[in-house]
Order: structure tokens, then C-alpha cells, then sequence
């Protein structure tokens, strides 16, 4: 099963670099995939998933998540303000907050309900036009606005560009998370988490490797 053998490869990877394999949290990428696909990773034990669409997690884990009370789900894709409610209800963790106005909405939907999903900055490490993400060089002040308005940020996530190495954005990212206080690194994806845990992810996405390639 492919499941085992990506928790294997994690394992040894952290091992390669000193760290416990207990540390470093799988998030199955279930966005855009069959439900039979999910369904079957459901079945031997995964509980932590990843989607991109506060729409379609919804759809989806209405009728799947039925059952499942330990069911771990984290939005890895771009929050719109307006949907922002909604993700609060159904995530319990948000790793795209990019924007003032996104942290002032959140923090307004969490002194009304009382709780809110942990919390990750996305950081467009390559300055890339057409990716979301807070620029490299804004990064500490949108860190400081989610403390004031006493979020639960736990730390940063990044997708590296697709022609870059990919460790030298890791690394950045690490050392910006260490000199704000975050310990949560959320990076590495199919093709390079092994070098995301080297350089310190908490958090991997790994999708097309578990379930293959969306249709």
C-alpha cells in the first residue's frame, strides 16, 4: 500500500536527520481526488487530509467523515474572506493565511464562536506573481497582527517554484519561523518532503504519491 510505504520513507527521513518520525505530521492531499481513492485510506487508518476547496471538503466530508470523530482536516489552499466561516466550522487548521483583512476576519468569526482552527501563515518565498502567499519581507508583520488579535498561529507554510531547488526556500522558511517563535513548518509535497523534513517541516502534503495522479 502506498500509504505505508510514504509513512515509511517519512520515517526514515527524519531519522536521517536526527529527528522522531512522531514530529513530522502526513497530510494526506485528498483535493480533486476519486472518493473511492480517499475512501480507501479512510479504511486502513488515515485521519489527517488536506483539501484546497472549502466547497468540495464539505461535500465530500459530509458523507465520509460520518463516523469518523478523530478526523484531522487542514485547508492547504487560498481562503476567500467570504468562505472564511465556513472553513472555521469544517477545518482544524488553515494553512493559508496571507492577508490582514483574512486575520482580522478570522479573529472577529473567533471571538463570536469562541474556537478557532491553528493557524499557518502561507509565505510566497519566490515573490511569485501568481501565487498567494505574504511576500518574504512582510512576513513579521503579518505574524505580529495574528498575535495581536490573539490567533493560534502555530507557523508558516510555503510551495516552493516549481523551477527552483526547492531546499533553499525550505530553509528560509525555517529561519523565518525561528526568528518569529513558530515551531510548525508546513512544506514539502510529493516530490520533495524528504527534503522539507531535513530542513525541519512539522507538516508534509503528500498527495499524487499516496492516491496517483488526479484524473
Amino acid at each position: 500500500m502506498q500509504l505505508q510505504k510514504i509513512q515509511n520513507r517519512i520515517a526514515t527521513a527524519a531519522a536521517a536527520a536526527g529527528r522522531d518520525a512522531r514530529a513530522v505530521t502526513m497530510i494526506a492531499v485528498s483535493k480533486m481526488q476519486p472518493a473511492d481513492r480517499v475512501q480507501s485510506v479512510l479504511d486502513i487508518g488515515q485521519r489527517v487530509f488536506g483539501e484546497n476547496r472549502v466547497q468540495e471538503a464539505q461535500t465530500r466530508w459530509d458523507e465520509l467523515g460520518a463516523g469518523h470523530a478523530d478526523l484531522d482536516l487542514h485547508l492547504i489552499g487560498p481562503l476567500q474572506t467570504n468562505k472564511a466561516r465556513q472553513a472555521m466550522a469544517l477545518f482544524q487548521a488553515i494553512h493559508t493565511v496571507d492577508r490582514p483583512k483574512l486575520a482580522k476576519t478570522l479573529a472577529r468569526l473567533a471571538d463570536a464562536v469562541g474556537t478557532c482552527p491553528d493557524l499557518f501563515v502561507q509565505v510566497n518565498t519566490g515573490a511569485e506573481a501568481q501565487k498567494a502567499g505574504v511576500h518574504p519581507e512582510a512576513v513579521d508583520d503579518l505574524v505580529a497582527e495574528c498575535r495581536a488579535l490573539n490567533l493560534p498561529l502555530i507557523g508558516l507554510m510555503c510551495i516552493p517554484p516549481v523551477e527552483d531547488a526547492p531546499e533553499q526556500h525550505f530553509r528560509s522558511l525555517a529561519g523565518m519561523a525561528e526568528r518569529n517563535g513558530l515551531t510548525g513548518l508546513s512544506m514539502g509535497m510529493s516530490g520533495d518532503f524528504e527534503i522539507a523534513i531535513a530542513c525541519g517541516a512539522t507538516h508534509v502534503r503528500v498527495g499524487s504519491a499516496i492516491f496517483g495522479a488526479r484524473d
